[in-house]
């Protein structure tokens, strides 16, 4: 077997923190090596962010489509090409990944390794080509980058039956006639309404007492009112106990309050959460500490129990956001290429739900601040006193922040409503630059904006 060959850094992944991090690596000088086992991009690109999005676009226009007559616009019945549909979806991250395929070949000292990376040692590891068999490499640092990968429950009857997650339902040809999703997290949710607006019967199973478990009850309550306004039938606290399937029909048996129910549907989404693609990477050669899901443990600065080894992105554990991954590599140029001290301490962690309307949050929900015993105040008020929602004819939801009681700082926000991302940032950008709330409910905002709606949020303060 010929001798290893030797980089400065090698970076395993090249999702939305690896590509740049292995660009700045190369452009600083290193001899790098990135790795990649399916396709340049990682999650974002190929199976998360820009494909999905790209689908909800199509469902808001079927959406809008059908609620003409609203608006005084009469069009003819609404009719949903799918293949159309999966098309541009697939040209859109065409486009996305030959991008970054073609920014990668024209970095210099930066070569590109189609295989699956494992660690033999501390500085060592083996990629496995379809090609050209096992090459074996050594590295001065190793960055990983390796995500995750739909999470596949222990569910009676699942593995004899074709369900989808959540990258193969974007391959369907055809509309479902009746889609039944397992899971009520946020890709559960876009699904779902995505798949109701191109004209499924939905059906959603959540095992919680509430839809997207991990906010506020008031955010989840109103959640489920729009998605049943939207004609999803919801069941929750339901504990799914097997699938099977009989011809083209998927049964699914679960219980609630004790008494068990099935259901029938034409197709079945698991969408339950996502596991670490660490258990190919034979991390104890390398002596790199995992948690019992097999997340890679770092510390604020990301570094792994294993010296000079990074852990960055989804397969680190935390919130599992392309903005995250892409901080973490912005942390790692700082430290190691410009002398910096980056971490992530007090990291504020904003995101997005993509259903319509949109759910943006920040910082802090409420019930965090009360386990945390702050002094707070809670501002909210309802979508429908925003005169540009009221005018566009898309009212639902509410704004809520949250504020400490004694300095007047917004530490957290939820916005339940049109563009809810857009007004989040708003509010992240005030908690960023630590201005009271006082500011925004005194700032001039153009009218009709729905930037405006901050002025009012914060005169209705619930004590």
């Amino acid at each position: 077997m010929p001798p290893p060959q030797h980089y400065d850094a090698i970076v395993i992944g090249s999702g939305q923190g690896g590509t740049p991090l292995c660009q700045a690596l190369a452009n600083a000088g290193l001899r790098t090596a990135l790795v990649e086992k399916i396709h340049v991009g990682g999650t974002c690109i190929n199976e998360g962010c820009t494909p999905t999005k790209t689908m909800v676009a199509s469902g808001r226009v079927a959406y809008l489509a059908r609620r003409g007559p609203d608006y005084g616009v009469h069009t003819g019945a609404v009719r949903i090409a799918m293949e159309r549909v999966r098309k541009r979806k697939r040209d859109i991250v065409s486009s996305f990944r030959s991008g970054s395929e073609r920014r990668i070949a024209k970095t210099k000292n930066l070569d590109l390794l189609d295989g699956q990376a494992s660690f033999t040692g501390p500085k060592s590891i083996v990629v496995r080509t379809a090609k050209r068999g096992e090459l074996h490499f050594t590295a001065d640092r190793f960055f990983i980058n390796a995500g995750c990968r739909p999470a596949v429950p222990d569910i009676p009857g699942l593995s004899d039956v074709p369900y989808l997650n959540s990258t193969s339902i974007m391959e369907l040809a055809k509309v479902p006639p009746h889609l039944l999703v397992i899971g009520g997290g946020y890709v559960g949710l876009e699904f779902a309404q995505l798949f109701r607006r191109l004209g499924s019967r939905v059906t959603i199973l959540q095992s919680a007492a509430q839809l997207l478990n991990g906010e506020d009850k008031d955010i989840a309550d109103t959640v489920a009112s729009v998605l049943q306004e939207d004609d999803i039938q919801i069941h929750l606290n339901a504990k799914v106990e097997k699938v099977s399937r009989s011809r083209n029909r998927i049964t699914v048996t679960f219980r609630v309050a004790g008494k068990s129910r099935k259901i029938e549907g034409t197709h079945l989404l698991v969408a339950t959460g996502r596991v670490p693609n660490s258990d190919t990477l034979n991390l104890p050669s390398a002596a790199i500490s995992a948690d019992a899901r097999g997340f890679i443990r770092v510390n604020e600065k990301l570094e792994t129990s294993a010296k000079d080894i990074y852990a960055l992105g989804d397969i680190k554990g935390g919130p599992a956001f392309t903005h995250i991954s892409y901080d973490d590599f912005r942390i790692l140029r700082a430290n190691l290429l410009e002398n910096g001290t980056a971490s992530t301490t007090n990291r504020l962690v904003p995101y997005t739900v993509f259903i319509d309307p949109q759910l943006g949050r920040i910082g802090l929900s409420e019930a965090e601040a009360r386990r945390q015993n702050r002094a707070i105040r809670v501002a909210k008020m309802p979508m429908n006193y925003v005169a540009r929602a009221l005018e566009v004819d898309e009212s639902r939801g509410f704004l809520k922040a949250i504020v400490d009681a004694t300095t007047n700082q917004i530490l957290g926000a939820a916005v339940l409503g049109l563009e809810g991302g857009e007004i989040m940032a708003q509010l992240q950008i005030a908690m960023m630059g630590q201005l009271p709330y006082t500011t925004l409910r005194d700032a001039v905002f153009a009218h009709p904006t729905l930037a405006e709606s901050l002025n009012n949020l914060f005169t209705k303060f619930q004590d």
